[in-house]
């Protein structure tokens, strides 16, 4: 019999930005009390819950339908919660929202009364006072979801007790909101080049999982967001990729479709698993 977890509907999102010396990513430290990439850096993101469903949502989403988010990401229905939960997950952790004003510009932090507003909201999310939808409703806004582009699709590997099949999103920092993490899931948090991220992992200085780190290294060859954007934008065709574990004299080597032994390692996960 099978014991193989079921993998969780789950988002990431890589907020990026351009500063003087290259392009940067924002990233978060997550509590070291977690089961789940406790210490590591990663980027904003989290399981689609049930809120992040809600139809209703679908009239206050701009540019993006259910069935046309649902076509992009290759399934029947119910595509546009992943970008409604990419949205949400970044106002949780970093306290960035993706919305349009009444005015059709991406909402403005920069007036205290309004910044401590949406910080009270930001509470009340995390609380599970008042959901997204909620807010839009009393503050007039529109989710930015043609702002979020669909990068790519990983799923944990089969021998992992923990599983997430995550939607990787890819979009550019509001200009006039300050991201800062939650102190609760994350506890610190930094812009930082790919590369240097990358580097202070190699020197033992970061925590980084293994896909923080390709995604790290494949956004890593853009100078400008204007350039990675461009990329994202008109991606089409976006493949699953499950990684697979080998166990050997060196410890645990991850490998990934296209990597020599990959098919028998997929076959040794599935048969360890039914076994267990």
């Amino acid at each position: 019999m099978s014991t193989v977890v079921r993998p969780r509907d789950a988002v990431s999102v890589m907020m990026v930005r351009d500063a003087p010396h290259g392009m940067e990513i924002f990233m978060l430290k997550r509590n070291c009390n977690l089961n789940f990439g406790s210490g590591a850096y990663v980027f904003p993101g989290g399981s689609v819950d049930e809120t992040d469903k809600d139809s209703n949502l679908e009239c206050i989403c701009e540019g993006l339908s259910d069935r046309e988010s649902s076509n992009r990401l290759g399934i029947e229905s119910g595509g546009l919660a992943f970008w409604v939960a990419a949205i949400r997950e970044c106002f949780e952790e970093a306290g960035i929202l993706l919305a349009y004003d009444k005015g059709g510009k991406i909402i403005s932090f920069s007036d205290r009364k309004t910044a401590k507003r949406f910080e009270t909201y930001r509470d009340d999310i995390n609380g599970n006072k008042k959901s997204i939808l909620h807010i839009c409703r009393e503050e007039g806004l529109r989710l930015a979801v043609n702002q979020l582009y669909y990068f790519s699709h990983w799923i944990t590997p089969l021998d992992v007790p923990h599983r997430f099949d995550t939607r990787f999103f890819v979009c550019e920092a509001p200009p006039e909101q300050v991201p800062v993490h939650d102190n609760g899931e994350t506890v610190e948090h930094r812009w930082i080049r790919p590369r240097d991220a990358l580097k202070l992992h190699k020197k033992g200085e970061l925590k980084l999982i293994f896909p923080t780190i390709k995604h790290l290294e494949d956004i890593g060859k853009y100078k400008h967001s204007s350039e990675l954007l461009a990329v994202a934008r008109t991606k089409r065709y976006i493949p699953a990729i499950l990684p697979q574990r080998t166990h050997g004299p060196d410890g645990v080597k991850i490998l990934l479709p296209g990597d020599p032994g990959y098919g028998e390692s997929a076959l040794r996960s599935q048969a360890t698993s039914e076994k267990r």
